[in-house]
């Protein structure tokens, strides 16, 4: 029987969250920021100038989509946003951002535990 440390099941468990962030982005990106963008569209509106290849205004959409008030500022329309968003893309906007966060948590745990000093 394999003995496995506790550096292996961290990378083990880093590994599998990396592929349920790379799910999770995939998913977002292909079903609501299409579908979001599309309606946009339709509107007239077209996506920001600003992020063309960067992907920033994923993470833009899905925060517009989970909290509830809008902010004065921001870097897309969150009114059209709000107004085009259905109620799978909420539930696609918190898997996203759970598995983002969860991403950063042992990104940041690892870099902690083995960078050099």
């Amino acid at each position: 029987m394999i003995e496995l440390s506790g550096e292996d099941w961290l990378a083990i468990s880093f590994i599998i969250i990396i592929f349920i962030w790379a799910i999770a982005t995939f998913c977002f990106s292909r079903i609501t920021v299409k579908h979001i963008e599309t309606a946009m569209a339709k509107e007239g509106k077209l996506p920001p100038e600003w992020d063309k290849g960067l992907g920033i205004r994923i993470s833009a959409y899905a925060v517009a989509i989970i909290v509830k008030r809008i902010p004065p500022m921001s870097i897309i329309d969150t009114h059209s946003v709000k107004r085009h968003m259905r109620k799978k893309d909420w539930y696609l906007a918190a898997f996203f951002l759970s598995s983002l966060s969860l991403f950063m948590i042992f990104a940041g745990t690892i870099f902690y535990l083995f960078a050099p000093e």
